[in-house]
């Protein structure tokens, strides 16, 4: 009743936030170049690190510095990937899961031909992963656009960037064949919480930003399902997933009122996969829209095209859970994915105010395969934390093992209950740049980098404890936690 015999175990990593080198061979600014490193703002405040002004983004362009925009030096894996991919290998790893920059490929994101250095780096990169044995799963749009398209068209809340879209992930079809497993955007509802990072939204620059936001996640929408049918067309044996970030909300009490406000949130977390897995929008969504006045441009070929190619699988990230009440000024309040939610008193936090709460990861498999019933793959769960390194250079990170050992456990259980589970790839098998913060000392990985939030550093990779551990969980298939 354990994990299937070809369970892929392994890690995942976003290009922005591990590769650096983002001025090398062509690579054009994308915007998470943009992100920076703002070391007198609450980390637990995410709001205030992501936010963005129009001037803020001219201003940023022309700085070349790299000291407080993380993103752009990140843990230098662009010519260090051999290092860590062996260091992969030696944890036992059956998967990883990346992304493609788009602005390695077409810089700007509209030239008339892709940069081969761009694909040439990935396609030493892919070989590298499939020579030891470690599957390739890869991310098409993970918060990395190409800048000029948010500054000439708004980003996604323009159709255009569907074709070009389409242009970008034929390029990585025909040149990656080798790639069977693909996703087509990272966390993609959440465009409606940092639109500016997922969909190149640039918030002071917009009117009826609600508006635009769902906008722009139809247009996401039409493009995804143009290359999922685009990808069964040119790769035998694809497999095409989704990508949700799995926001788990409870009722603060038993009141009726809380646990409608509950089901409301959780609605609206899953509106987006049901689009991409059912082939249709949510009638609870189109009254929504209705109710709120929403115009959002979407035809009869676009919604044909979303109906007749859905994703092959779900794939999702969980971190944590959260609480909602009919009147949220009496909860208190803490930090997680990329949203703010109520704080549950039976649960742990970490140091970045994140919940600990395994069973909520239970839950959510359970409420995902039953809702579509399609195979699952958990791309993102883990724990950022602090880590001290011993005089001998070890690092005992018993904190991170008991995360993972419980979310594990908890996720064993779910495929017993009869869940379709394919692979669990963590985030992140090495320490890198936190996608909201941007810091480094929120560290992640079972791999230690000597790097701290202002870049200073020797780059030189080191075992954690929870490598060992972990690596046995891989040999064991999950048998021994």
């Amino acid at each position: 009743m354990g994990f299937r015999k070809d369970f892929l175990w392994g890690g995942a990593v976003a290009a922005n936030q591990v590769e650096g080198a983002y001025d090398v061979d062509g690579k054009g600014l994308s915007v998470a170049d943009m992100a920076t490193y703002k070391p007198n703002v609450d980390v637990k405040d995410y709001k205030k690190n992501v936010h963005i002004t129009y001037d803020d983004i001219l201003k940023v362009k022309e700085d070349k510095s790299t000291k407080f925009y993380p993103k752009r030096r990140g843990i230098d894996q662009y010519h260090r990937y051999k290092e860590d991919i062996a260091l992969f290998k030696e944890l036992g790893f059956k998967a990883y899961r990346f992304s493609i920059a788009w602005t390695r490929i077409f810089p700007n994101g509209e030239e008339d031909t892709p940069n081969q250095a761009g694909i040439d780096f990935y396609k030493n990169f892919i070989k590298e992963l499939v020579d030891s044995g470690i599957e390739p799963i890869v991310t098409l749009s993970h918060y990395e656009m190409p800048l000029e398209l948010a500054l000439k068209y708004n980003g996604w809340a323009d159709k255009k960037l569907i074709n070009l879209f389409v242009k970008f992930s034929r390029v990585c079809f025909e040149s990656f064949p080798e790639v069977k497993y693909w996703l087509t955007f990272n966390e993609i509802d959440s465009v409606t919480r940092h639109p500016f990072t997922s969909a190149g939204i640039i918030e002071d620059r917009t009117k009826n930003i609600e508006e635009v936001e769902y906008q722009a996640l139809h247009n996401q929408f039409v493009a995804s399902a143009m290359v999922t049918k685009l990808a069964h067309e040119l790769i035998p044996g694809v497999q095409v997933g989704c990508m949700l970030t799995k926001l788990t909300t409870y009722p603060a009490t038993s009141k009726p009122e809380d646990v409608l406000a509950a089901l409301n949130k959780n609605l609206m977390n899953y509106y987006c996969a049901d689009v991409q897995a059912k082939g249709e929008y949510p009638k609870l969504i189109l009254a929504y829209f209705k109710r709120m006045g929403y115009r959002i441009d979407m035809t009869k070929e676009e919604l044909d095209v979303i109906k007749e190619n859905t994703v092959d699988f779900i794939s999702f990230s969980y971190y944590m859970s959260l609480l909602a009440a009919e009147d949220e000024d009496g909860l208190e309040m803490t930090a997680g994915n990329t949203i703010i939610g109520g704080k549950n008193p039976y649960l742990k936090v970490t140091d970045w105010g994140w919940t600990v709460d395994p069973v909520g990861l239970r839950i959510s498999l359970i409420e995902l395969y039953d809702r579509y019933q399609k195979p699952l793959m958990i791309v993102e769960n883990g724990m950022g934390a602090k880590d001290e390194v011993t005089k001998d250079g070890s690092i005992h990170d018993e904190y991170r093992i008991e995360y993972f050992r419980s979310h594990i456990s908890e996720m064993k259980k779910a495929v017993e209950d009869g869940v379709e589970l394919i692979g669990y790839t963590s985030w992140a098998p090495i320490d890198l740049v936190s996608a909201g913060t941007s810091q480094m000392s929120k560290r992640y990985g079972f791999i230690y980098v000597d790097e701290d939030d202002e870049g200073n550093g020797t780059l030189a990779r080191l075992k954690k404890d929870s490598f060992t551990w972990y690596q046995h969980v891989i040999e064991t298939n999950g048998e021994e936690l």
